[in-house]
């Protein structure tokens, strides 16, 4: 699925990042993926679909749960989609590139279908997501396998403000010609008094909603880079970066940096910070 496109040497402007290249900087956060493949859990929901925040909850808790684990295993993700938004509320962290995204993963297993709440852990859907045992089971799948490449994700706060980030992709063993990279910037803490639509009158809590989206990035050689920026807020913001075949939405490969702050250093488990 193409969103967006960024070549070599190109400058790209994708829902407010910069894609562009970066001098390597002189103090910064940095993560390594394992050694195994990690899974990519993409939730796709709404403000606007009242049985949407149970699902928000489950993966907010799976993202405490990520930070006691140290990201070894789980990379999650929650990307609101727009086709609620004629249903009385306009939910303002939807995109239209989410919803493709998710006609897309859907299209791959033969289905037409999208709804929400829908869950994909490595690009394939999981419908008994709730059951912990079924998606324990899934994860483990995956975890035992080894990764076919690497991802390393580096980050520096910016003298004016914003934080610096640099993704780099590098295989393994020989990738099948239709892998790809992306990265996706995401935030936490956020909330949301729903006025109208299925949920009116609610507050909604948000965790791991993807904010800003690049992708798909060639992989050329083995290697692929994408650097970026991104505002920092009140609410905590990361990093995300994976490789994903085209022809089938199977993830690779994922891994995330959480924010780096000012002094250096990473607001959460899993980030080592370099000088």
């Amino acid at each position: 699925m193409r969103v967006s496109t960024c070549f070599a040497h190109a400058a790209l402007l994708v829902s407010g990042i910069a894609v562009t290249a970066h001098a390597a900087p002189e103090r910064a956060c940095s993560v390594a993926s394992p050694a195994h493949r990690v899974a990519l859990v993409e939730l796709y929901t709404s403000e606007g679909c009242d049985s949407c925040p149970p699902a928000d909850n489950w993966l907010s808790q799976l993202n405490q749960q990520n930070r006691e684990r140290h990201r070894d295993s789980v990379v999650p993700l929650a990307l609101h989609v727009d086709y609620w938004d004629n249903a009385g509320w306009r939910d303002r962290f939807a995109q239209p590139a989410f919803t493709a995204r998710q006609k897309y993963l859907s299209s791959t297993a033969g289905s037409g279908v999208v709804y929400t709440p829908a869950v994909f852990v490595g690009g394939r859907e999981m419908r008994s997501w709730s059951s912990t045992t079924s998606f324990n089971e899934r994860v483990q799948e995956l975890s035992s396998q080894p990764a076919p490449a690497d991802i390393r994700i580096g980050a520096q706060a910016t003298p004016s403000g914003t934080v610096a980030f640099d993704a780099r992709i590098d295989a393994r063993t020989p990738l099948p010609s239709d892998a790809f990279a992306y990265v996706a910037v995401y935030q936490d803490g956020l909330r949301s008094d729903v006025k109208g639509g299925e949920n009116a009158g609610a507050t909604l809590h948000h965790d791991r909603v993807t904010r800003n989206w690049i992708g798909p990035v060639p992989i050329v050689g083995g290697h692929a880079r994408i650097t970026g920026t991104y505002a920092v807020s009140a609410t905590r913001q990361g990093v995300v970066a994976f490789v994903q075949r085209e022809s089938t939405g199977e993830v690779l490969q994922a891994a995330e940096l959480p924010r780096c702050d000012a002094a250096g250093g990473a607001s959460g488990g899993g980030a080592q910070p370099v000088r």
